[in-house]
């Protein structure tokens, strides 16, 4: 009997329990004002709270390309630079169109020297503003993201 059980937490209940999460990538652009460096956020179409730019990793781009494709659909950023590798991660649950939650890992990438762009892909859909790297980190919910952004 036990290796009834057995068979049934491996092979179902396991993997439901324990589903991998999946990947998506984000922006963290920035700019440097006299004072201080300066984050950009857009609100999310579903609640209108602020977050980063990120999405889906695109076919054919690495992860700092995704990233960047991403900054300009949703907030317009025409040109930046990516600065390598992701400089840190958060996770959250997104929620997809059927309903169901599904756990996200997302990669930061580092953007600077961003120049923006008034119309791009999702103008109409969000708002985007420049933040202060506290003032950004009060805003999102993650804590993962809240300390990326307070070490800025």
């Amino acid at each position: 009997m036990s290796n009834v059980f057995s068979k049934a937490w491996s092979s179902v209940i396991k993997p439901m329990l324990f589903r991998p999460k999946r990947v998506q990538v984000a922006a963290l652009c920035y700019r440097t004002t006299e004072d201080q460096k300066e984050v950009l956020m857009v609100t999310s179409r579903g609640t209108g709270r602020w977050i980063l730019p990120k999405g889906w990793p695109i076919k054919g781009k690495d992860g700092g390309e995704s990233a960047l494709q991403e900054a300009w659909e949703e907030a317009g950023v025409q040109k930046g630079q990516v600065e390598g590798a992701p400089i840190g991660a958060f996770s959250y649950e997104k929620e997809l169109k059927t309903g169901l939650p599904v756990p996200v890992e997302t990669f930061v990438y580092s953007i600077a020297n961003v120049e923006l762009c008034d119309d791009y892909p999702e103008a109409h859909q969000r708002k985007r503003q420049w933040f202060s790297p506290q003032e950004a980190a009060n805003r999102v919910r993650e804590p993962e993201l809240q300390a990326l952004l307070r070490q800025l």
